[in-house]
């Protein structure tokens, strides 16, 4: 089957916040009295939608949000990059990309612009705030590929989350899975997905599913 648009992750895949976004978030459960380590954090909130974090956090007091948005983007603006060999993935890339993130667009847009990535997607970025459900359900993907008019048999996901990963299957595209990530290989394994752990090998392995 011929493919016809990559849709991007963006956190975890295009750039590397996932480490920072969970000791930012690890510290700030633990400011509410959570017992909890980088790793369980990891393991229940890497790749899920705002609103589904929102729900496993509850009420909070004054501020608390403030504050954890605070430390966040000054941890982002401070040590934000691509992750390593991505750029030179997208040089190699023939077929049309859009990325498609359970993110704010105010984020997406901002983690971005700071790694220089931003015009490579100008106009082809979408968000969880665009559909009823966000990953894992499949409505983020299918809305982007009916956007960009492409069928999903005919598109290939890059994602390195157990949400994403299900939100690709359920939405009938081919996923490819990056394993050299903050994810355990193990929560990849069996999903459905072909993993991968060097962003270099991305091209030829959207040319082979051509």
């Amino acid at each position: 089957m011929a493919v016809d648009l990559v849709i991007f992750d963006c956190d975890g895949v295009l750039v590397d916040s996932e480490p920072i976004a969970t000791r930012v978030g690890t510290a700030a459960l633990r400011r509410l009295g959570w017992t909890i380590d980088e790793a369980e954090y990891a393991e229940r909130f890497v790749g899920c939608s705002n609103e589904y974090w929102a729900e496993q956090i509850g009420e909070t007091p004054p501020g608390w949000h403030e504050a954890l948005i605070d430390d966040f983007t000054e941890a982002m603006r401070a040590e934000l990059c691509a992750v390593a060999g991505i750029e030179a993935a997208l040089d190699r890339l023939t077929v049309p990309s859009c990325v498609a993130s359970n993110g704010r667009h105010v984020t997406i847009r901002r983690s971005l612009e700071l790694t220089g990535l931003a015009a490579r997607f100008t106009g082809r970025v979408f968000s969880a705030e665009d559909v009823a459900e966000g990953k894992p359900a499949p409505d983020l993907f299918l809305h982007a590929a009916a956007t960009m008019g492409a069928a999903p048999a005919t598109c290939v996901v890059v994602e390195d989350s157990p949400f994403g990963v299900k939100a690709a299957m359920s939405a009938g595209m081919r996923c490819l899975a990056f394993a050299g990530g903050l994810t355990p290989v193990s929560r990849l394994e069996g999903l459905g997905a072909t993993l991968f752990d060097d962003p270099a090998k991305l091209p030829d392995l959207i040319s082979a599913l051509d």
